[in-house]
């Protein structure tokens, strides 16, 4: 849009036209050289008005040029040519609003790869059970099957089916938590009712391994139970899945005025040096991982109890064995 078709303008105009018409005719009913000096100092006034209006014009329409190169991609525009003046205050937050939107940029475009990344190991990890599912579908369907080898394969199937369900419940958890609409309560939580609790879906198969658990201490936190719980769980599996038989998994809580702590070991083989930094990465397996493992369980055990202003570190006992490391802090860290 040009100057003068700027509906400001054109009324700024029209009155600075009226005050000259004004001031004319009072010169002129003084004398004739009045007249000519009045005319002369509006029509001055009227072309320096118009001048600094097209100057404060032709800045705003090269201002919105650049702003239109920044929005589509192009960086590199400098602003500080609009830091005089009454332009400072413009650039400033312009500034802030560009550096903002740049931010939420690449945040975003991380966020796309990320996701990119999670839904293709989602993909692998559900390709495998299915896969498993399929091949046993078609063996159950075809005819002369011994029964020992058909319940064997049904055996089979259902395991799967439980690998694949628990797969599908821990990623919706992990989903929620990221996208931060999972509520977590908190509220008071005996700390050795939740180990207890957390174990107590292993106590089977640790019985089957000869394998024992031990729980000393007491402790209490501000949290949520049932969270808290699956985040213990994923830990004790982890542990029972490496311990020998006949081996002993130990949890020990105590109380200090900075945190409630969590120490969970085990009496296995410890933990692969290399494995120790990628631990708690999503869908990490590590060299000793279990076949059945689809390294989401100590990710998910982080994401809950960091959730819950907690902190959790994995390291390798002298004695031997894994060790896991849990503090409930009981003000913001």
């Amino acid at each position: 849009m040009k100057l003068r078709q700027d509906p400001g303008f054109r009324r700024q105009a029209a009155v600075l036209g009226l005050f000259t018409l004004a001031g004319g005719a009072a010169g002129f009913a003084l004398s004739l050289e009045a007249g000519i000096l009045a005319l002369a100092l509006c029509a001055a006034f009227f072309l320096l008005t118009a001048g600094f209006a097209w100057r404060r014009y032709k800045t705003m329409e090269q201002l919105c040029q650049d702003l239109d190169r920044l929005l589509h991609g192009n960086t590199a525009v400098n602003l500080d040519a609009y830091t005089e003046g009454a332009w400072s205050v413009l650039h400033s937050q312009l500034t802030k609003l560009i550096g903002q939107l740049l931010d939420q940029a690449d945040l975003l475009a991380k966020d796309k790869v990320r996701l990119s990344g999670f839904l293709a190991d989602i993909s692998h990890q559900i390709r495998t059970p299915l896969t498993a599912l399929n091949l046993l579908g078609a063996q159950l369907a075809g005819s002369g099957l011994p029964e020992e080898k058909r319940r064997q394969a049904g055996r089979e199937l259902r395991r799967q089916l439980e690998r694949l369900d628990w797969l599908v419940s821990a990623l919706l958890r992990m989903s929620r938590l990221d996208a931060g609409v999972a509520q977590l309560r908190r509220e008071p939580v005996d700390l050795a009712q939740a180990v207890e609790q957390a174990a107590a879906p292993l106590a089977i198969a640790m019985e089957l391994a000869g394998q024992t658990l031990r729980i000393q201490g007491q402790g209490q936190i501000l949290g949520d139970l049932s969270w808290t719980t699956e985040a213990l769980g994923n830990i004790f599996k982890n542990c029972m899945e490496h311990t020998p038989a006949g081996g002993c998994i130990t949890a020990e809580l105590s109380e200090s005025p900075l945190y409630t702590q969590l120490i969970i070991w085990d009496t296995g083989s410890g933990i692969d040096p290399e494995d120790l930094p990628h631990l708690f990465d999503r869908f990490y397996r590590g060299k000793n991982a279990a076949a059945q493992s689809v390294g989401i369980g100590l990710s998910l055990a982080r994401m809950i109890l960091t959730a819950q202003n907690a902190t959790i570190q994995a390291a390798n006992r002298i004695q031997g064995g894994a060790q896991f490391l849990i503090r409930f802090y009981k003000s913001a860290v």
